[in-house]
């Protein structure tokens, strides 16, 4: 039997759960734990959308808004669920990637918020932490560019 038969034959669990052997870096363990935050967060706004109103001080919801919030959870759950597995690839392609996007956070949620579309309580709170966490992975990486050189 040769390696494509046997690697076919694994289970979908098998073949999501694989990682490289090995112990992961910094910057992959980094990047794991910010997708358990975002996982986290992403159901918290989706279980609890109205104590996470609560929390940032913002309006009771109104018409579809509660949904909204909690659509938004799924979104951030679902970013969460990337993360952790991309990071368990231990590729610093993926996790260069989520410096990236997460640059992108407050450039595209800020206008909403200055153009009276949308509350400032997880506006600020996600424009500030995405670029925060951006940094984080983002030094890791150049911390690590400089002990392998």
């Amino acid at each position: 039997m040769n390696a494509a038969n046997t690697a076919s034959k694994r289970s979908w669990w098998q073949s999501i759960l694989e990682t490289p052997s090995g112990s992961p870096g910094a910057l992959s363990r980094y990047i794991f734990w910010n997708g358990v935050l975002y996982l986290a967060v992403g159901a918290a706004l989706y279980l609890a959308p109205d104590l996470v109103r609560r929390l940032f001080f913002m309006a009771p919801f109104s018409g579809h808004e509660e949904g909204y919030m909690r659509l938004l959870g799924v979104a951030v759950a679902v970013i969460g669920w990337f993360y952790i597995f991309g990071a368990r690839t231990r590729a610093d392609s993926f996790a260069l990637a989520t410096v990236a996007d997460r640059i992108a956070v407050p450039v595209l949620l800020l206008p909403l918020y200055f153009t009276g579309q949308l509350e400032a309580g997880l506006v600020f709170a996600f424009a500030l932490l995405d670029p925060l966490l951006a940094l984080g992975a983002y030094l890791i990486w150049r911390r690590q560019q400089t002990t392998r050189h």
